[in-house]
């Protein structure tokens, strides 16, 4: 595979050093990529903030038009970006695929968008207006599970906006976002869009560098709170899609065949390594060992090998980090619940493991209080609804959860009640680049997509005058 370089200023760079990225299916190298200095990245903001002035001064309708042309590329060069992320990520290719689209869609759903200026009063004494005004440079700071869709939630909108940009994707992801940007090295102004990759050790100083105006982070909790430390010192705009712990709750009137499967894939898509997965089901206990059986079924029968192989459902943990981690918390699980499906390793290289159904298990253990981020579910019982609502919103998370059940009004009833950024009825982690997304609590400031995430990429500015 070719050498990857960084997009800085509009050229193609190599890195003041190289790092190694792995294929989690393998646990081999699958290329050497760069890994920037600070001093590369202080050149990539440098050229952001010079791009800026003429970039932000052009009109709305020339920057949806690269947009257009960015998304363009995408789609043109779908087959070869996908391949990129299922080696690197380690996702069927299939979903791989389904996400180099979803990015190019979002691209185009943001195109569709303005920024009008809104008058607020206009009388005979005075005109106020409320315009939307670009902030400056963004920093886009994007997770390993979803590279390329993830990266659509910010460089999109902030382009749009008239914001350039400084995209560092993940230390163990880096090759397809790197791949993007060279293909699209000539669609933006020179200094517009920069692509940067780090080995996990550049996220302090760009967020906290002076001129960087605004920070778009999505990853953990954790890593979330040092970004917002990192930008406290200059009060700079930001916004954090967190970790979760999704609560589902299954309400007693529903038939079991038809909402396992529904559940299944709500819990285990992408190998459990979705921000919004739902990561703890409660079930009502007159359903919960029919509940818990077709779980297991489906768990038994699901296909888990190299996202390149044709069949697979679902590929490795993403790196040995997450891989250990996961299997930690299926050991210490082994002690509190029962495992009825997985809990085992594959046999084999890779950072696999089969998907595990979790049974009797209660709240208080770290496998129903924590975030696994792998392909792990406990199932919990309960018998009172009330109590059960109090169980779900029990958590310092509170990005997303769901209720299932045919009766929809008993179903919009706890639905309303749950603590959430988002609640699903019926279905879980179902997302649009129309619909706002942000979490409760722990799980984020501020949003993003729909029209509430672009204006999130810019400065309110009010025009009061009097006449």
């Amino acid at each position: 595979m070719s050498a990857y370089k960084m997009l800085i200023n509009g050229e193609l760079v190599a890195g003041d050093q190289t790092m190694d990225v792995i294929n989690p299916a393998t646990e081999g190298v699958l290329a050497s990529c760069p890994r920037a200095s600070e001093n590369q990245l202080n050149s990539a903001v440098a050229a952001a903030q010079a791009a800026f002035p003429a970039w932000s001064a052009t009109s709305i309708e020339e920057r949806k038009k690269v947009v257009n042309a960015i998304a363009d590329v995408i789609e043109a060069n779908a087959a070869e970006l996908a391949q990129i992320l299922t080696q690197e990520q380690g996702k069927p290719l299939a979903d791989a695929t389904g996400e180099v689209y979803g990015m190019a869609a979002f691209c185009r759903y943001f195109t569709s968008l303005d920024l009008p200026v809104k008058v607020l009063e206009d009388s005979e004494g005075k005109r106020v207006e409320a315009h939307r005004k670009p902030l400056g440079v963004v920093a886009a700071i994007v997770p390993w599970n979803f590279p390329l869709i993830l990266m659509a939630f910010k460089l999109p909108p902030a382009l749009i906006a008239g914001n350039t940009l400084v995209v560092k994707p993940a230390a163990t992801t880096p090759l397809s976002t790197l791949r993007l940007g060279e293909l699209i090295k000539d669609v933006a102004p020179p200094g517009v869009v920069n692509f940067i990759s780090d080995a996990n050790d550049l996220g302090g100083a760009l967020t906290a560098h002076p001129d960087v105006r605004k920070v778009s982070f999505t990853g953990s909790t954790a890593t979330g709170s040092k970004v917002m430390a990192g930008a406290a010192g200059l009060l700079k705009r930001i916004t954090l899609e967190l970790g979760g712990n999704d609560a589902g709750i299954v309400l007693d009137d529903v038939d079991p065949k038809e909402v396992a499967p529904k559940l299944f894939q709500s819990a285990f898509q992408n190998s459990g390594q979705v921000c919004i997965a739902m990561k703890r089901l409660y079930v009502h206990e007159s359903i919960y060992d029919e509940i818990c059986d077709e779980l297991t079924t489906i768990a038994n029968d699901t296909i888990v090998g190299d996202g390149l192989e044709q069949g697979t459902k679902l590929g490795p943990l993403q790196n040995k980090m997450q891989y250990e981690r996961v299997k930690e918390l299926i050991e210490d699980a082994a002690t509190h619940g029962r495992i009825v499906a997985g809990g085992e390793v594959l046999d084999q290289p890779g950072y696999f493991i089969r998907p595990t159904i979790v049974r009797d298990i209660t709240d208080g253990t770290r496998l129903v209080d924590e975030e696994q981020f792998g392909p792990v579910l406990p199932v919990i019982s309960y018998s009172d609804v009330e109590d059960v609502v109090k169980r779900a919103n029990h958590s310092p998370y509170g990005l997303g959860g769901s209720v299932w059940a045919k009766d929809l009004d008993r179903a919009y009833a706890l639905a309303e009640k749950m603590d959430a950024g988002t609640v699903w009825i019926n279905q879980h982690a179902d997302m649009s680049p129309a619909i706002p997304f942000g979490g409760a609590k722990q799980s984020g400031l501020g949003v993003e997509l729909g029209e509430e995430g672009l204006a999130e990429f810019t400065q309110l500015k009010i025009i009061n005058m009097a006449r």
